[in-house]
């Protein structure tokens, strides 16, 4: 991967290319572009584009590039493609082996293993996602961006593993270095709420809005612990919140039950 490739892209197709395996369109007819070995940046982009939204086609236009010497640009996207068809374990085995292989900088493989660690979630191999999140930790300097972020990445892996106390300090180890940050806000007060200290996630949780009213996981957890100090109609406002902002979102979806929920239990009362 040549300086071409840039650490925004690296940071940013997986999720995109996530989205696009929970749905991916149906494979189109047409025959995948030729990789343009006199621009390779502009091949790389476009194969970083039809990751996201034709995965069919990136892994037919990575897969000529590599034969044609591609280097690791190639094979990156080859990875992303992979993940954007759902192989997700493959797709991670491979972005593992070239963050192995790759002379690029410390953020460059940490990013490639932090893709690697989502894709691993999406497989539901939380150790092996674990273990990759922890080698882009140990590579990256102390207090950077992409760290706090990875942080997140592992707490999530965790917290399927149900190790709220590691959570915990993933959660923490991040606020050290985003202090406002809305999603690990609310991310703690979750684990503090499976933990059973309501109180506590309660205060994270309204640090969380306090810092981004349009949050919609923070609107969400906080109508959460709401209900459950029984605040209804505080709990309902969070949660009519969210239809507001994004009514199509899971978010959205989750605060329908909940406000069902409440309206079962007050007209049972």
């Amino acid at each position: 991967m040549r300086a071409y490739i840039m650490l925004a892209a690296l940071a940013s197709v997986l999720v995109s290319s996530i989205g696009r395996a929970a749905g991916p369109s149906s494979p189109s007819t047409q025959p995948s572009p030729d990789p343009d070995l006199a621009n390779p940046a502009m091949t790389y982009h476009l194969c970083l584009d039809l990751a996201r939204e034709q995965p069919d086609k990136a892994i037919e236009l990575a897969g000529k590039w590599v034969g044609l010497g591609g280097g690791e640009g190639a094979k990156h996207c080859q990875a992303l493609a992979l993940i954007g068809l759902k192989e997700y374990g493959e797709g991670a085995t491979r972005l593992e082996a070239l963050a192995r292989q790759s002379r690029q900088e410390p953020l460059v493989r940490a990013n490639m293993l932090a893709q690697a660690g989502q894709a691993w979630m999406l497989q539901g191999e939380t150790s092996r996602a674990y273990a990759a999140q922890s080698a882009a930790l140990k590579i990256l300097p102390e207090g950077s961006p992409q760290k706090a972020e990875i942080l997140l990445d592992r707490a999530g892996a965790l917290a399927d593993a149900g190790k709220y106390d590691e959570v915990l300090l993933d959660i923490d180890a991040a606020l050290k270095i985003f202090p406002n940050s809305a999603d690990a806000l609310a991310f703690r007060a979750s684990a503090n709420r499976s933990k059973g200290d309501i109180d506590d996630a309660l205060k994270d949780a309204e640090r969380a809005v306090a810092s981004d009213d349009t949050n919609l996981a923070a609107l969400l957890e906080r109508g959460n612990l709401y209900r459950m100090k029984k605040r209804l109609a505080d709990a309902r406002k969070d949660w009519l919140r969210i239809l507001e902002l994004e009514p199509q979102s899971a978010a959205a979806d989750s605060a329908r039950t909940n406000i069902e929920r409440i309206d079962v239990d007050t007209r049972a009362n």
